[in-house]
């Protein structure tokens, strides 16, 4: 018989996924598509497959179920929009699945000096280790942006206020300076220290990005809330929300997961998450997106500075 804890967090997850597909199912809508249909048999596979204990299966569960889980996602975002960011731009969406890999590294190698994670029952192979690792890693940036998308479809962000005054250059200096000593402080502490502060970790790339991405024009929450809207940091705190019980009620059940070490509320779980770990969830769908927003736009600076001579010597020729 499930422990209490595992009780209360199928009785959450059931909640939420009855709440969205209630949702998804008042809305209008087409018909999902193939793809949709295969990522939720991708995910009942997965879970039957569990059950009888199919060996490969209890070792590659998670990504297996997220990988479902995002077609269906982004199935369900095109039955009520008529598009969706996998059909509207595949080359986007594989930029996610690629930028995913690196940019969880980054909090991986915080978590080497914080410890507060960590796997067990991982195969003995390393060739099949690091694959594991690599489809793991690359489902959570989709899984983060295809939720949000789908939030905004189901119209759970609210409506729009007023456009408010524009952002000082100092304001935008001092919340990436907060964002920078969220991020340094738990690193440069001692561990015994730091791995209590870890959870500045999961705020700190938003708060030190997103006024980059502001002041470079990229896509920022600070501009959209400057122009009066709060969709974008709603829709991505929902999916925090979301993607967060999702990825412990699964990774709860596999056989290859991870485990939290860190020294506090470990006897106040749900699954495996200590009770209070899962406000870390929704800002760290925030910085997910603040992260990317960043890559994308600091890569069409570089290109574009690279642009800016060649077009100048084409002036200069006509000249």
């Amino acid at each position: 018989m499930p422990s209490k804890h595992v009780t209360l967090g199928i009785i959450i997850v059931a909640g939420v996924v009855i709440f969205m597909v209630g949702r998804y199912l008042r809305r209008p809508r087409q018909r999902l598509s193939a793809a949709g249909w295969l990522g939720l048999a991708v995910i009942v596979a997965a879970e039957v497959l569990l059950t009888l204990q199919a060996k490969w299966v209890t070792i590659y569960f998670t990504p297996l179920a997220w990988s479902g889980y995002i077609l269906l996602a982004d199935s369900m975002v095109a039955s009520l929009e008529g598009t969706s960011r996998l059909r509207e731009s595949p080359r986007g969406f594989l930029a996610l699945v690629i930028c995913s890999v690196p940019l969880w590294l980054i909090f991986e190698a915080v978590n080497l000096r914080l410890k507060n994670w960590a796997y067990v029952g991982l195969p003995a192979s390393a060739l099949a280790r690091d694959a594991g690792y690599a489809w793991a890693f690359a489902t959570i940036w989709p899984a983060i942006y295809e939720t949000a998308d789908l939030v905004k479809a189901l119209r759970l962000t609210g409506r729009r206020s007023n456009p408010h005054a524009p952002i000082s250059l100092r304001t935008l200096a001092a919340i990436s300076l907060a964002g920078l000593v969220c991020i340094s402080l738990p690193v440069m502490l001692p561990a015994r220290i730091g791995s209590y502060l870890f959870g500045m970790v999961w705020i700190g790339f938003a708060l030190l990005l997103d006024p980059l991405n502001y002041h470079w024009g990229g896509r920022s929450v600070l501009r959209e809330w400057e122009n009066g809207s709060t969709d974008t940091l709603k829709s991505f705190l929902l999916s925090g929300v979301v993607c967060g019980f999702l990825w412990e009620f699964w990774n709860y059940w596999a056989h290859a997961r991870w485990v939290y070490i860190f020294p506090i509320f470990q006897h106040w779980k749900i699954f495996e998450m200590p009770a209070p770990g899962f406000l870390g969830f929704p800002p760290f769908a925030v910085e997910c997106m603040a992260m990317f927003e960043f890559l994308r736009t600091a890569t069409g600076r570089i290109q574009g500075a690279f642009r800016q001579p060649a077009r100048l010597a084409a002036v200069q020729r006509e000249q």
